[in-house]
């Protein structure tokens, strides 16, 4: 390739600004638009977790630490996440700058939006500290600053970048869908909980998630203001998270043509069809299936399930639906038969046949004769099958995880978790989480009733009923008098948990 010979032009003799000048320059310069954020608010946390041990259920794991950040809020409070305090044994926060570790309590723990409330009772915490303030949603492109203290390091660190999308969120740690930012910035482990600060030095959002993927660099995610807002009023009106409500129905688009002609819809109507109606939803009764949603609160629904949201934007309905407090009504309208009616919807929290998380209580069990019967969660089949457990795990539980509805709000999947091998249940060694349907002919509602019925059996036989027409009998003297040898050979204390004692 040809070299270009550079363009010389003869210039005059240039002047070197006097010093006056360059200060009369600076002075009438415009103002800068950005504003520093107040670092001193952003906190870095210290937790010392002990987690349950979901497979055997009356022992706690080895405990271990971790550090994420958090960040200071009006009223002596102190925001993070909720994955960064979980099934804490103990919480420390500590200042920008300082040497000090404070001992700080938790006021309110909301899995499902991963966000944690937390104060210091210590005064020496809160001086010298100025409290966020909450901007709005920011748009698409608007510049963004997220502060913590990620790995690599004990200091602050300032990672920049742009809001990339907005849209509903799959929120890993709560198993939920809610309005989320995703962002170019890099979030590192220890990044989680710090505040996103938009160029006007207001927090816009928290740090909570990142997505590692082999095709996908820079990409994290965080937890918008009104979700935010959303969990601290809240807190404050009820003095407690009582969570984010649901509609209680499964929906189908209605993108084809036919589809909506066979359901008797006019041309400009467009909604969604209600495939199934989850029973445990307060108003259960008044919506059908094969109903087509028309509109929430007065907002029409598109066919693809989406409503207007700003400008030249669209999001998922159920935005609507996150933005109501539980016990909260709305106006639906449906149209059945080719009829218009309307509703108002009481909106309450989804109940999960099997929960995605049990609130940081210890995990329920019920010991007889070695049989181990357990409630099926998430954080079980985590634990049995390995973090790829909705690959891995039988596909009988996956199929009740996926698809099973609770009947009512204390309905639990009970399995027989494991068997402790004794004499008295020879051949019953290979058993291992198989579903429990029934005991001695009568339906098992939760792992509460079990115990129930096998503590106050006094017939001959205990026979319990496992799924693929399994079952599995004992005499019921001899069964429990060989539980407590069974007891003391496996150092376990109790033949069932705390909360099965009530």
């Amino acid at each position: 390739m040809e070299k270009q010979k550079p363009n010389k032009r003869k210039r005059g003799k240039q002047q070197t600004p006097s010093p006056h000048h360059r200060d009369s320059a600076l002075l009438n310069a415009p103002p800068m638009k950005k504003v520093m954020p107040s670092m001193d608010a952003v906190v870095k946390v210290f937790c010392t977790h002990t987690e349950p041990n979901y497979s055997l259920p009356w022992q706690r794991k080895r405990q271990y630490s971790s550090s994420s950040s958090g960040f200071v809020i009006g009223g002596k409070r102190v925001l993070t996440n909720a994955h960064s305090v979980q099934h804490f044994t103990q919480i420390k926060l500590k200042k920008r700058g300082s040497d000090t570790k404070f001992l700080a309590t938790v006021l309110a723990i909301a899995t499902e939006c991963d966000i944690a409330l937390l104060t210091v009772s210590d005064e020496e915490f809160w001086k010298g500290v100025s409290p966020l303030e909450f901007g709005g949603l920011p748009a698409l492109q608007d510049a963004v600053t997220v502060a913590g203290y990620p790995i690599g390091g004990d200091t602050i660190s300032v990672t920049s970048g742009v809001v990339s999308r907005i849209e509903i969120l799959s929120y890993v740690h709560g198993a939920t869908e809610l309005l989320g930012l995703q962002i170019d910035a890099a979030i590192n482990s220890g990044n989680s909980g710090g505040p996103a600060f938009s160029d006007s030095g207001k927090c816009v959002g928290i740090a909570f998630q990142s997505l590692k993927h082999d095709d996908a660099e820079n990409i994290g995610y965080v937890i918008p203001t009104p979700v935010i807002l959303h969990f601290i009023q809240d807190y404050e009106v009820n003095g407690m998270y009582t969570g984010f409500p649901i509609l209680g129905v499964m929906w189908q688009n209605m993108e084809n043509p036919d589809l909506r002609m066979s359901m008797g819809m006019e041309p400009e109507q467009k909604g969604v069809r209600i495939k199934r109606i989850l029973p445990t939803a307060p108003e259960s009764h008044l919506l059908k299936q094969s109903d087509v949603i028309l509109s929430f609160d007065g907002v029409n629904i598109a066919n693809d399930g989406t409503v207007p949201f700003r400008d030249g934007e669209r999001i998922g309905f159920s935005y609507l639906v996150s933005q109501k407090y539980t016990g909260d009504t709305a106006l639906v309208k449906i149209l059945r038969n080719s009829e218009t009616l309307e509703f108002d919807i009481k909106l309450a929290p989804h109940t999960r046949l099997i929960p995605a998380h049990i609130e940081g209580k210890p995990p329920s069990y019920y010991i007889v004769a070695g049989f181990v019967f357990s409630a099926v969660s998430v954080p079980y089949l985590r634990s049995e099958y390995g973090k790829d457990y909705d690959y891995d795990a039988p596909v009988k539980l996956l199929d009740k995880y996926i698809h099973g509805m609770a009947q009512s709000v204390d309905e639990q999947l009970v399995v027989l978790s494991q068997v402790l091998v004794a004499d008295i249940n020879i051949g019953y060694e290979d058993i291992v989480n198989t579903q429990v349907l029934a005991f001695n002919g009568k339906p098992v509602k939760n792992l509460k009733s079990l115990a129930y019925m096998v503590e106050n059996c006094d017939e001959e036989y205990m026979k319990f009923s496992l799924e693929h027409q399994q079952i599995v009998v004992l005499q019921t003297k001899k069964a429990k008098a060989a539980t407590t040898d069974i007891l003391t050979t496996h150092c376990i204390p109790s033949a069932m948990s705390d909360d099965l004692k009530a």
